[in-house]
Order: structure tokens, then sequence, then C-alpha cells
């Protein structure tokens, strides 16, 4: 079998780096061969993250390969592709590309769509509104990241299954550093998510007046919080385990939004696999990710925030229990090396071998 997959970026993105890359190695070992073409080369990602300048001419050369790509795309048994093919494009032209018996699988980690049909622009939103949908209607098959967009999908698509984004548990582990005297909340993400960070803005102020707390984040923006001691940590992905293995907690906090539900609780996962216990807002899959009293809990709350920060920091046997809880959580449900079966089984029963 000869699959085509088209991420929107190169590795470095975690999106396509997650979603997509790590499942080359599983594919190859079935002797299906793989053709990588990217849409977006890591100098956009750089430009996201580092602000360097905008590649113009590299996003344009991308849209153009990606056009002869399909065109091209006969000697393929399969397509899988992330979020849509041109994005900021009419589905129209979609549709046209993708005219053919080649099986499509399309892949969906956030709410795109309202990217779209929440715009604040009159004209995105009467031009591209449906443009989600549309993918959607096309492929033969969706993946939905969590419950929030499967429940889109399926309103578009019959064959909807539902597949998180996981992680390889032969990286993800706790390399047991050594722990200091410091209690340290750590969190993980790139600089655009590190907004929420403002959430939790009294919290990590209140918190912060005992003076053996510790604060890491790992690939935020250079923010600052009033009397909140916090160490920014340069986000690489060779040192990404060792770092969030140094925290005691990790945090993830959201607001109760639409482009937020469709949110796929990564930087939770990632924290359980290296038996690191969670504490999240209660939102989307969040709420399915972390189970109170278990691996973690759901605060709703200042209040909440700082109680059960202080919970955790003043006893380590339910923090380490929590940690182990978490990993055990992972392995069950969120490990590559069981969705990468799976994913292999979808495609086979797709392409009938």
């Amino acid at each position: 079998m000869k699959i085509l997959i088209l991420p929107r970026y190169e590795p470095q993105a975690a999106s396509s780096r997650y979603r997509f890359y790590q499942y080359i190695p599983y594919l190859n070992a079935k002797r299906w061969e793989v053709t990588v073409k990217p849409l977006l080369s890591n100098n956009y990602i750089k430009y996201l993250y580092d602000k360097t300048p905008l590649p113009v001419t590299e996003i344009i050369q991308g849209y153009f390969k990606r056009i002869i790509q399909l065109l091209n795309k006969k000697k393929f048994d399969l397509i899988w592709l992330q979020q849509e093919l041109l994005p900021w494009i009419p589905s129209v032209f979609e549709n046209i590309l993708v005219r053919g018996d080649i099986k499509i699988v399309a892949d969906y980690d956030d709410a795109f769509f309202h990217r779209y049909d929440q715009s604040k622009s009159l004209f995105i939103r009467s031009l591209l509104r449906n443009k989600i949908d549309s993918v959607m209607k096309y492929a033969d098959m969706v993946l939905a990241g969590n419950n929030y967009l499967l429940e889109r999908a399926e309103l578009n698509n019959r064959k909807v299954i539902l597949f998180p984004t996981v992680v390889d548990l032969n990286k993800f582990k706790n390399s047991n550093p050594i722990k200091d005297d410091f209690f340290t909340i750590g969190w993980i993400g790139s600089p655009g998510t590190s907004k929420y960070l403002q959430i939790i803005e009294d919290a990590l102020k209140e918190v912060s007046l005992d003076e053996d707390i510790r604060i890491n984040l790992i690939g935020a923006n250079k923010i600052k919080i009033n009397g909140v001691s916090i160490n920014h940590i340069q986000w690489d992905e060779n040192t990404e385990v060792e770092e969030i293995s140094k925290f005691d907690i990790g945090i993830m906090p959201l607001p109760d939004n639409p482009w937020e539900r469709g949110k796929c609780g990564f930087k939770l996962i990632q924290y359980l696999s290296c038996n690191v216990p969670v504490i999240g807002s209660p939102v989307g899959v969040n709420k399915d990710i972390i189970i109170n009293g278990v691996n973690g809990f759901q605060a709703n709350s200042t209040d909440e925030w700082i109680k059960y920060i202080r919970l955790l920091k003043n006893d380590k046997e339910l923090m380490l229990k929590m940690g182990r809880n978490g990993r055990r959580f992972v392995d069950k449900k969120y490990s590559l090396q069981k969705n990468a079966v799976k994913i292999i089984d979808y495609f086979s029963e797709l392409l009938q071998v």
C-alpha cells in the first residue's frame, strides 16, 4: 500500500509530530510505502513562535507543491490529511483536487472549524464557515482527537473514529531526576497558548508566598506575574521529557470557550506519562483525562487551584500515588504502542487489505 501523508507542518510542530510523524515507523514496518509532504516548513513555525519574518515565498511554494502532489495522487492508495488541503482557500477547489478513487482520511486535533465559523471577519465567516465541514464530507474517514471534534465530524461523515493524541511510552517516562527541596509547578506549551496561564495568576501569586515554590514554564512567552518567580525553559524535543520529569505537578488552565473545548489535553497526557499528577480546568477532554482524586484534580476556581496545589505540595505520598496512577492511565488509553495497531487496522479496513 502507498500512503501519502499531508501534514500541515514539518516535525518541529507538535500537532504534526504527534498526529502523524510518530506513526511512520509502524506503517513502514507493515511494508507500506509512506510519502510525507508537509505544507509549511519549520521556518513558518519560527515565524509563529520566534517572531521571525513571515516566509511568504515558502508558503506560496508550499501551496503550489501541494496542488501538484494532488494532481499526481493516482499513484497512492490513501491520503492521510491534517485538517484541510489548502488553508484559507474555499472548499470548492479542494473538492476538485480530491476527485478520484483514492481514499482520504481527514485528521483533527483542534476545533479548526471555529477558526472560520467564529472568525472576527465577516468576509471569512461568509466565505469559509463551512470549509472544514466540506472536508469532513469528502473524506472517507475522519479521525477526531476528542468527543467535541467527533460530534462535529459526525454531522458530516458516517465513518468517524475517536483517535486521541498519544505519547510514545518508550520515550515519555519519568527519568527519576533528583528532587530538591523546592516544589515545582510545571507547564509545557507554545507561546500562543501561554496566555491561558493568566487564568490562574491570582492562584500562582498566593501559592508563591511559600518560599519553596518554583514555577517552570517550557515553551511559553516571556510572561511575568508580579510576585511570582518564573523559570522560562526553551522547548527542545531532546530535553522535554527530562524537563517534565522535574515537575512535581503539571498544570493546564483553560477558559471554557468553543476553541478550547476542541483541545485534546495533550500536555496533561505528557505530564501523566512522566508520573506527574495534574491540575487542570474541567474544559472539554480535560474532564475525561483528569480523574479527580486519582491522577489529579479538576479546578473550577482560584480557591480550588490554591487548595489542590497546596494539598499535593503538603502530601508527598498522595502526589507520588497520583503520579503512578497517571502513568497507568496513559498506558491504558493514550500510548502510541496501542494506537499504532489501531491506525493500521483502520487503514487496512478502509483499503480492504
